[in-house]
């Protein structure tokens, strides 16, 4: 179960109910997750496409093969954390702080990184493939990585 400072809610959960949520979920399809603390957590594989993740915290979290198509990670701070293989087609990652986490082959055709802080080598990695224009922002990815 998840314990009080792993802060998981949604709209549907209040109060003390919270700590009775099961500490794994893996379809979290289209939650709204805002401001969530996500510390150490193993969510590889997980499905969290079309959440709502806007200034969520990952700290030293594991997010591989994770499916993030279209969430909306818009000041997200993921601080160490694994994001290889994930698919983020279409996420939005505005101004989020993403310093040493790792994007080995994760997907990120239409993803915007727009004012994101990467570390250089990730940055250069991502931009060896990106592609793709965001369906929300309508920024394409490489602009959004100021890919050369």
């Amino acid at each position: 179960f998840f314990q009080a400072e792993d802060g998981i809610r949604d709209d549907l959960v209040t109060g003390v109910q919270t700590c009775a949520l099961p500490i794994f979920q893996p379809d979290m399809h289209g939650r709204n997750l805002q401001q969530q603390e996500f510390l150490k957590a193993s969510l590889e594989g997980f499905d969290l496409s079309d959440t709502d993740l806007r200034g969520a915290v990952f700290n030293t979290a594991n997010l591989q093969n994770a499916n993030l198509r279209g969430a909306d990670l818009e000041d997200a701070v993921a601080f160490a954390s694994r994001f290889d293989g994930a698919d983020l087609s279409g996420a939005v990652l505005r101004n989020a702080m993403l310093m040493n986490s790792k994007f080995t082959a994760a997907v990120i055709e239409g993803a915007d990184f727009t004012d994101a802080v990467l570390d250089l080598p990730q940055q250069k990695a991502l931009c060896g493939r990106a592609s793709g224009t965001n369906p929300r922002t309508g920024v394409d990815t490489r602009d959004s990585l100021a890919c050369r």
